[in-house]
């Protein structure tokens, strides 16, 4: 008889109340996947999306990330792989399929391909620690991979006060960039500069609109998290042979209307999409990402990425009620 093991699963498409807690069958690895028990796990807006019914794939048991210690590795690719993740190694996990086409952090245990599977020395707590895997992940990718941010270069960070908007304001800042902030509450104005950007603003449609005989603003790398609501906008910011970035939806998913990219769009701007499903592939190798460094900067306290929410794990409609509210102002996790 199969093992079995606890999970939250979407019972079916709604609130946080569809949310529920139910024995299903404990995952079994496969070829190069390693069976992770869950600590922790970050709490994700695709999640809520998916809870919803609102995202392309989703999987009863959801969830995109976890950290964890490696429970078994049956059937390593090579011996060196074997070496990376022995028995008890405190891992990060995260894509990979999780919680879209195959079961994610939201259980007791979860099995991962090890392209996907980061090992780690860290003395943070599993709580802390869940806070970083996929908002630091898909920062570096974002700034480093696709935008190609460099020293000195001017970049604007539209929705910086979101968990993955406060992770690229630290990567970018670290690299040197000159950063401009924009938030939706002027209150996180000071925030959003105590934590090194040049200059915070008012998040809003008609961002630096030229007035009268003025030159519009224009930076060298944009990324915008808002989403399809000002993606054209964040597009007309950027200068000619600079790159606009969308990785983020925090404005709704409602689809750009009447786009004539004739007329809308000035030349020579590149504009590229970045989705973290990606993260673990060849093209986005999270060998790449300096994810220890990043995670020994935060242990040596030259970033603040505490968890704004910490819940426990019964308490997942709570949780998801914080997540719908956007309000908390940074990530939510929930601990086992």
């Amino acid at each position: 008889m199969a093992e079995s093991m606890r999970a939250i699963v979407i019972s079916s498409f709604g609130g946080p109340e569809v949310l529920s807690y139910r024995d299903v069958p404990k995952p079994i690895p496969g070829a190069d996947e390693v069976l992770i028990r869950v600590h922790a796990f970050g709490v994700n807006h695709a999640e809520m999306h998916m809870r919803r019914g609102e995202w392309d794939e989703w999987n009863p048991v959801t969830g995109l990330e976890c950290v964890g210690t490696i429970e078994s590795y049956p059937h390593p690719s090579s011996p060196d792989q074997a070496k990376r993740f022995p028995i008890g190694r405190k891992v990060a996990a995260v894509m990979g399929g999780l919680g879209r086409n195959r079961p994610g952090g939201y259980g007791e245990y979860v099995t991962v391909s090890s392209r996907n599977t980061i090992p780690l020395d860290t003395t943070l707590s599993w709580e802390n620690l869940a806070a970083l895997p996929e908002v630091y992940c898909t920062a570096w990718s974002c700034l480093f991979t696709v935008l190609d941010v460099k020293k000195g270069e001017k970049v604007l960070i539209r929705g910086a006060t979101s968990t993955l908007g406060q992770a690229a304001l630290h990567l970018a800042i670290d690299a040197g960039a000159i950063v401009t902030a924009t938030t939706r509450r002027e209150e996180r104005f000071e925030r959003l500069r105590e934590m090194g950007a040049s200059e915070a603003v008012r998040e809003e449609s008609g961002l630096f609109n030229k007035k009268k005989d003025e030159t519009v603003r224009k930076f060298d790398k944009t990324l915008n998290l808002i989403g399809n609501r000002v993606l054209l906008e964040s597009i007309a910011l950027t200068r000619p042979g600079g790159r606009m970035l969308q990785a983020g939806w925090l404005g709704g998913l409602e689809p750009v209307k009447d786009f004539n990219p004739m007329v809308q769009m000035e030349s020579g701007v590149h504009f590229s999409l970045f989705h973290s499903k990606v993260l673990g592939t060849p093209e986005f190798s999270l060998s790449d990402i300096p994810f220890q460094e990043i995670v020994r900067k935060i242990e040596q306290g030259k970033w603040d990425a505490r968890p704004a929410r910490v819940f426990e794990y019964r308490d997942i409609v709570n949780a998801h009620h914080a997540l719908d509210s956007h309000d908390v102002g940074g990530k939510i996790v929930v601990k086992h």
